[in-house]
Order: C-alpha cells, then sequence, then structure tokens
C-alpha cells in the first residue's frame, strides 16, 4: 500500500438512525443525507452545525437523487413512493405512488429517471410529465442498483439474483444478462471514461467488467471481509473508494484495482459499524461517508 495519507475532518451527526443514502447538493460544498428515520437533511461541508431539515417521511429512505435542472430533490420513501422536495422552500412540489416494495436506488439520464425496486422492478418516468413510462421486469428479486453509460446508452442493473443486465436506453430492451456474482449485487458504477463497468457485492469480490468486449470479466479482487456495500469514483477519476459491512472503507487505484488504503476504526477513527454510502465531493476532492452508527464522516484524501 502506498504512502497514502487519509485524515479524518468531520463527523455529521444527528440522525436518528441507519444512514442509508447521501446525495451531492447544488453547490460543491453542500450535500443532503437520509437514513431509517425517515429525515432528509441538507449540510454544507465544513460545518457540521448547519445541518438544515428539509422533509420528514414516515419510512426508511435507501435512494436520494437531486435533479440539479429542476432543483428538486428526489426522495424514495419504501413502501409509499417518491416524493420530490424543493429544497429551498422545504416543500413537496410533486409526488408519485410507485409500489408497496422499498425503493433501492434512482439514477436520471436526460429527461427521464429509472427507480430500481425490491419487487425486481425497474420503473422508467418521464422526469418532466412526472409519469411513469415503463416498468421493466427481469427478475423476481430485489433491484438493488443502477448505473448509467451515457456513451453506450445502456442502464446497468445490480440484481439480488446475483446478476447486472443491461438495458438499452433508447429502446429499453434488455441486451445482456451477466452472470456477476455469487451473491446479491449492491453496487455498480462506470468508470468516468465509460470503458468499465464496476461491481460489488454481497459475496465481498469486487469486479471489473470491460464493456467494449461485452461485458467480459477483466479483474476480480477478494476486497472485503463482508458485503460490499457501495463504491465510487473520485472527481478525477484516478481512484476508487469502497465501503462495506466490515466497517471499513478501502481506496483504490481505479486503473489497476490496487489496493492504496485501508480506512477503518482503528487507524483513523473511522465507523464502527457497516458502511452504506459514500460520496465523493469536487469540494477540495473530500470523500463522505455514511453509516450504521448514524454518522456522517468526512475524509481529506491526499
Amino acid at each position: 500500500m502506498s504512502l497514502m495519507v487519509i485524515q479524518k475532518l468531520d463527523t455529521f451527526g444527528g440522525h436518528r438512525d441507519c444512514v442509508y443514502a447521501l446525495e451531492a447538493g447544488p453547490t460543491p460544498n453542500q450535500f443532503f443525507s437520509s437514513g431509517g428515520d425517515g429525515m432528509v437533511v441538507r449540510w454544507h461541508l465544513g460545518r457540521p452545525d448547519l445541518g438544515d431539515l428539509i422533509a420528514q417521511v414516515p419510512a426508511s429512505v435507501y435512494a436520494l437523487h437531486y435533479e440539479a435542472d429542476a432543483n428538486r430533490l428526489w426522495v424514495g420513501q419504501n413502501y409509499e413512493g417518491l416524493h420530490l422536495i424543493d429544497p429551498v422552500q422545504k416543500v413537496e412540489v410533486g409526488s408519485l405512488k410507485l409500489t408497496n416494495s422499498a425503493i433501492f436506488d434512482i439514477k436520471q439520464y436526460q429527461k427521464t429517471a429509472y427507480v430500481a425496486l425490491s419487487d425486481g422492478v425497474v420503473v422508467v418516468i418521464d422526469t418532466e410529465q412526472l409519469a411513469i413510462r415503463k416498468h421493466l421486469k427481469a427478475s423476481e428479486q430485489s433491484a438493488r442498483c443502477l448505473a448509467v453509460n451515457s456513451v453506450e446508452r445502456e442502464l446497468a442493473v445490480g440484481y439480488s439474483d446475483s446478476t447486472i443486465r443491461i438495458f438499452d436506453l433508447t429502446t429499453l430492451e434488455l441486451k445482456q444478462t451477466i452472470a456477476a456474482h455469487t451473491n446479491s449485487v449492491f453496487t455498480v458504477a462506470y468508470a468516468p471514461d465509460f470503458l468499465h463497468l464496476l461491481s460489488g457485492s454481497r459475496d465481498a469480490r469486487l469486479k471489473c467488467w470491460d464493456v467494449d468486449r461485452g461485458y467480459s470479466l477483466q479483474q476480480e479482487v477478494v476486497a472485503h471481509l463482508f458485503a460490499i456495500n457501495h463504491l465510487v469514483f473520485s472527481p478525477d477519476g484516478q481512484l476508487m473508494a469502497t465501503a462495506s459491512m466490515d466497517k471499513s472503507i478501502k481506496i483504490w487505484d481505479a486503473q489497476t484495482l490496487r489496493l492504496l488504503k485501508v480506512v477503518d476504526r482503528a487507524r483513523h477513527a473511522g465507523h464502527g459499524t457497516s458502511v452504506n454510502r459514500l460520496l465523493w465531493t469536487e469540494h477540495q476532492n473530500w470523500l463522505l461517508s455514511a453509516s450504521d452508527d448514524r454518522t456522517i464522516s468526512v475524509w481529506e484524501v491526499g
């Protein structure tokens, strides 16, 4: 491992339950969080005392999405549906009753949103009309995570049946099913150049898929002791971070998947429970992590 230095800068506290969702805000120094307490909070980096409650929903929230053009925060309320919040006025400006299932992820491409549900459906939504266009049902098990490839115009969906399925963003047809892991796929992300898809699973393995070669497996790493909950790339695309149920965060070279740093409680005053979500901000390259311990940590990576 390298001489990379990781420093814990701040801890954001105030949530009353596990924190599951982090989302970038309208400016680089703002972000949103939510979790098991249904509280949706706006924060300012560098000011942990400035947490601002912008919404409260009566069920857990696993998924947030900030729609910059419309200045709307999409809140996925489990077992109910979507609430669209104006974060400035702190009022609901739209809602959509979707399902009685849990909402695991929300992604947007152009004027279309994609919502991954625990009943195996990916709901396709027209963001301008706030109307459902289609239900993509390719598995009986949960659709856990989403990633958009804007170059190839593809949507990658990770499922609890251990597969990743690739859909055409134009036709919404299923193009390919990848037998990716030996357990639930919890996180997928395209590299910034869109040449590779990275996936992490309950099986604790990190895998790299070559997009141009039909999503053939290029590399596999036994990355953690327990489930990989989330992975993100640094703003410059050079680094990648994974968060795990084993309470650690790991920093990787994005090109080689060489492990550069382990961030944990013993060495860095890290989280004492599962790390659920990451957000790598453009604000001074700070990395955020959210945990079952109800806190959000801010890390300086250098």
